[in-house]
């Protein structure tokens, strides 16, 4: 087991753990309607071509374009109206040279049609006869077969995280299920003597637990099962149980360890004697965070996360998220979302260390300042009053009122 608390950055850390992971998930087949935000396990071909027929982009005339070559509003071409093209049907009709057919946004254009004109480019004559004022190119305002998406093409690699947009794009072609990774099952294991369920009525020295349902809010938000095997007390058999019944049923185990250093001591201890690789890191250079403990045992992630709320929140976005779309097969996980703002009080830092300040965000003349939120790190008020965390990169000793912050919006 490496050296305890002999610390790497944060994304060394991270590196570190995902250098052991596969993507080790099996797949499982689910409607597509309910597929949102999970990660698609194969290549979707798509077997049709979208659109299947030419469609028209406005609403007009569909005409011949040689047939408006040179039109103006001085000099416009009259054309003879044979017919409107029914939205949702085929149409019989066949355009010759000097008629048009009336069609509407999305319609089919019929054959002998090769464009589109807008109806604003146009004057009603009679009921037979438009001018048209404007000349219209082969294929202006018409959609073509396949523009789109083509048959055969690969409309989604595997290992995409599902958008809103991918699941109306596979309804479209008429892909109503597909192959996905499974979610991955996330166990969580609070310990402590002094923790209680929030249920309990609490005696001296006891706090209630909020780590497990934190986590399991992350779990969820990030695509994964939470399963809790509830408090652990603070000792080493009844811990190691746990971890290995843990590592029966899910695919990652995290522990939220205490606070103090024997306890964390023990959480090192047990993980250590799980299997192989073992501990990958025990130490990371952030705050709040620092004693978080990485380690792999036959292929499944456990993360032994500092007691605190904080910093079990901090280090779970960090560390677990990535691994939990590594496992689904996602490299390229959905984007963390965060915006750029003014500090509104100076912060102080430690060169070679990533701190998070919990910070709220106001608008002040335009511009977005982020006013830190400050208390201890295990005050889950903290994250509660906060908009996001305002991050301090490794190389600087802190950070100047009124200069720009990276803020990691909740």
């Amino acid at each position: 087991m490496p050296e305890l608390f002999t610390v790497v950055t944060p994304d060394e850390a991270l590196k570190r753990l995902l250098s052991h992971l596969n993507a080790a998930i099996e797949s499982e087949n689910v409607k597509t309607n309910m597929a949102l935000a999970r990660v698609t396990s194969e290549e979707v071909i798509a077997e049709s071509a979208l659109p299947s027929f030419p469609r028209s982009t406005m609403d007009g005339y569909a005409v011949i374009a040689h047939d408006t070559y040179g039109a103006s509003e001085g000099l416009p071409a009259y054309l003879n109206v044979v017919g409107e093209i029914p939205m949702g049907r085929s149409s019989d009709l066949k355009l010759k040279r000097g008629q048009v057919a009336k069609v509407h946004t999305g319609g089919m254009v019929i054959e002998g049609a090769d464009a589109v004109v807008m109806v604003e480019n146009t004057q009603q004559v009679d009921a037979k006869t438009i001018e048209v004022v404007r000349p219209v190119a082969p294929g202006e305002n018409v959609i073509q077969i396949g523009d789109d998406v083509k048959t055969g093409e690969v409309f989604l690699t595997a290992g995409h995280w599902l958008r809103p947009q991918d699941i109306g794009g596979l309804m479209g072609l008429g892909i109503t299920r597909l192959w996905v990774s499974r979610r991955p099952r996330v166990v969580i294991i609070s310990t402590g003597d002094e923790v209680a369920a929030p249920e309990d009525k609490l005696t001296p020295g006891k706090i209630r637990d909020i780590n497990t349902y934190t986590i399991t809010c992350l779990a969820l938000q990030a695509g994964a099962v939470p399963l809790s095997l509830g408090i652990i007390p603070d000792d080493y058999g009844a811990l190691k149980a746990a971890a290995e019944r843990g590592l029966e049923m899910g695919d990652i185990v995290v522990i939220s360890a205490g606070s103090s250093v024997s306890t964390r001591d023990m959480t090192a201890d047990v993980i250590s004697s799980l299997g192989e690789p073992g501990v990958l890191v025990h130490g990371v250079s952030i705050k709040p965070g620092k004693p978080t403990i990485l380690a792999v045992v036959d292929g499944k992630p456990v993360i032994g996360l500092p007691g605190n709320p904080v910093s079990a929140m901090v280090l779970f976005d960090h560390i677990v998220v990535p691994a939990i779309f590594r496992l689904m097969g996602c490299d390229k996980p959905p984007r963390r979302q965060s915006t750029q703002a003014r500090l509104g009080h100076n912060v102080a830092s430690i060169p070679g260390r990533e701190d998070y300040v919990q910070v709220k965000l106001e608008e002040r003349d335009g511009e977005t300042w982020a006013i830190p939120v400050f208390g201890e790190s295990n005050l889950i008020a903290t994250l509660v009053k906060a908009d996001g965390m305002a991050m301090i990169p490794l190389d600087k000793s802190g950070i100047n009122q009124g200069d720009y912050v990276t803020v990691r919006l909740f």
